[in-house]
C-alpha cells in the first residue's frame, strides 16, 4: 500500500436547480470519507466561482487559460470520481465544458464514475464520457456505481434503500481507483507521462 492517501476529486457534473446530484454525491462522498486511503475534495461545478469561470471561458478565444481555478483544482488531484446524471441519453453540457477547458491535468490519472438517471441508471452518459476521457489520456475504470430510477432508490434522509449492494459496488470501485491511483502516481514520478 502507498504511504499516503490518494487525493481524489469528486466532480459533481450537474448544475441544474433542484438537481438530484446532491443526494447521490452526498452518499458516495460519505462512503469515501470512511476510508483512510482516500483524501476527498469535492469539485461542484455549480459553485458560483466555477460557474463564472466557465462562462468566461466560453467567451474567450484563449479557452482553458480562462479557467485557472478549475485547472488548479483538477491538477492537484491524483484520481477522480465523476458523478453524472443522464440527460437525454447523454451527460450534462456543464460537465463537457469543464472537461474540455482542462486538458493536461487529466493525463495519466484514473477516473471512476457514479451515475444516476432513469431506467439506464446513467450508463449511457458514462459510455460517452469514457470516449471523451480517452482523448484526454485519462484511464477510465470498468466498475461503476449506478442508480436506476434514482429518485426511487433513496430515503428522504439521503441513504440508498439497497445499502448492501450499492455499498459493495462502491467498495469495489474505490479499491480499483486506489490501486490505479497509486500505480499511476508511481509511474508519473518514475517516468513523466509525455504525449
Amino acid at each position: 500500500m502507498s504511504s499516503s492517501p490518494l487525493k481524489v476529486g469528486f466532480i459533481i457534473g450537474s448544475v441544474r436547480s433542484g438537481r438530484f446530484a446532491d443526494t447521490v454525491a452526498g452518499w458516495v462522498v460519505s462512503q469515501a470519507r470512511r476510508r483512510d486511503d482516500i483524501q476527498v475534495e469535492v469539485i461542484d461545478l455549480s459553485e458560483p466561482a466555477l460557474v463564472e469561470e466557465l462562462k468566461l471561458s466560453l467567451d474567450a478565444a484563449e479557452g482553458p487559460e480562462k479557467a485557472p481555478r478549475l485547472a488548479r483544482r483538477i491538477a492537484r488531484q491524483e484520481a477522480y470520481v465523476v458523478i453524472t446524471p443522464e440527460y437525454n441519453h447523454g451527460y450534462p453540457a456543464s460537465l463537457k465544458l469543464a472537461i474540455d477547458y482542462v486538458y493536461s491535468e487529466w493525463r495519466a490519472k484514473p477516473i471512476s464514475f457514479v451515475s444516476y438517471g432513469g431506467i439506464a441508471g446513467g450508463q449511457r452518459a458514462v459510455e460517452q464520457l469514457r470516449q471523451v476521457f480517452a482523448e484526454m489520456h485519462a484511464v477510465t475504470l470498468r466498475d461503476t456505481v449506478s442508480f436506476h430510477n434514482a429518485w426511487e432508490q433513496f430515503t428522504d434522509e439521503g441513504s440508498p434503500l439497497d445499502t448492501k449492494n450499492v455499498t459493495k459496488a462502491a467498495t469495489v470501485m474505490f479499491d480499483q481507483l486506489t490501486w490505479w491511483g497509486w500505480t499511476l502516481r508511481e509511474g508519473r514520478a518514475t517516468r513523466p507521462y509525455a504525449v
